[in-house]
């Protein structure tokens, strides 16, 4: 198709749901909002082209950008952004209403008041369960109100070949005729699936160098090994962010003493911590995917984040390895601003299906 889909971004944060759009030639993301500062300052730096609105999303007025479109006989054709869900866990029957529901409610004002051919609402796994399952069947109800058909499911980034266990709720909302359908896993550790193995961490980052504590490398330890790493290595040929935190001597015995895949429990007891949960102060496992992310991928004391092989968590570079960011992706900010964008983004891989999925569906309607 000739004419490019255009898209409004809501949430945007870092990018990550944003880059499969917008390396794909057939979308044009006419702008996108974020409040947070260094989230917006990250976006633009890789996102160059895109107007970026930093005001709270209350303020956001899409009239703006539908009068722009109109002027050139366009409109907007997608919607795609995660409004944060955790506030409203507990609104129940009176999100619309209830201040605690204010993200879901303005990405919905939005929906409603540009009315996009189709729309992409991403979120956490959780809120399939939140107040017993009635939060996303009135969501869904909301959307279907407006003339939608909507579709959701769980997807696990580790099935289109991301190197992280890291499931979403993906809701596609589509007033089209084609039907939308979700794209097909292309990675999975049952054989009788016939498709490629799941990847694993050395899969994403066995080419960066060994670190010790409070240590920076800029060079590639090797060439890529294998098509993950070449893809990711893309038009860079400095490495960034690939700095380790700096620990005290206890901790670093602890982490030196830690088996692949290890917990405190495989280690001396004198070298255990005095507190923590069940799945803290634990290694990675070097030849299994790694577990889901979170923002504190840099702290051995939060969930399962510290480096297979050196006594150290992971460094920026390696999470973001792990979210499908190019090495060549820019992020702005301080150590933990960017922590925060790394692990609280889409990976981008999974971005790259869901655009050519959504585009299947415009395809149709030629």
């Amino acid at each position: 198709m000739n004419k490019k889909i255009n898209i409004i971004d809501l949430f945007a944060g870092a990018g990550g749901l944003s880059y499969g759009f917008y390396k794909n030639k057939n979308f044009n993301i006419v702008c996108a909002n974020e409040i947070e500062k260094d989230m917006c300052m990250t976006y633009t730096k890789n996102h160059p082209d895109i107007p970026m609105y930093n005001i709270d999303i209350k303020d956001f007025n899409p009239n703006t950008v539908l009068n722009e479109l109109l002027k050139k006989n366009e409109t907007v054709d997608l919607i795609i952004g995660g409004p944060p869900c955790q506030a409203y866990s507990t609104v129940g029957k009176r999100i619309l209403d209830d201040p605690r529901g204010k993200l879901f409610q303005e990405y919905y004002r939005i929906v409603k008041s540009v009315m996009p051919k189709m729309f992409v609402f991403e979120n956490v796994k959780g809120l399939l369960s939140m107040d017993k399952g009635n939060l996303i069947k009135l969501i869904i109800s909301l959307f279907e109100e407006l003339g939608y058909k909507v579709k959701f499911k769980v997807l696990n980034s580790l099935d289109y070949g991301v190197p992280q266990s890291r499931e979403r709720v993906i809701l596609v909302g589509n007033r089209l005729k084609s039907e939308y359908y979700f794209p097909e896993p292309t990675h999975s550790n049952n054989q009788e699936d016939n498709l490629r193995q799941h990847l694993t961490l050395s899969d994403a980052i066995s080419d960066l160098p060994k670190l010790g504590n409070a240590q920076t490398s800029t060079k590639y330890s090797s060439e890529p090994h294998n098509e993950y790493q070449q893809k990711l290595r893309i038009e860079s040929d400095t490495l960034t962010e690939h700095t380790s935190p700096k620990n005290n001597d206890n901790l670093i015995a602890l982490m030196k003493a830690l088996p692949d895949g290890g917990t405190p429990l495989d280690v001396s007891e004198h070298l255990r911590p005095k507190s923590g949960f069940k799945n803290t102060y634990c290694r990675l496992w070097w030849d299994k995917p790694a577990t889901t992310i979170t923002r504190n991928f840099s702290t051995p004391s939060s969930s399962r984040c510290i480096h297979p092989i050196d006594p150290r968590p992971l460094t920026a570079r390696e999470a973001a390895r792990l979210q499908s960011f190019p090495d060549n992706y820019i992020f702005v900010g301080s150590k933990t601003s960017k922590n925060l964008q790394i692990g609280n983004a889409v990976p981008v891989i999974l971005s790259e299906f869901l655009a050519t999925s959504i585009l299947k569906v415009f395809n149709s309607e030629k």
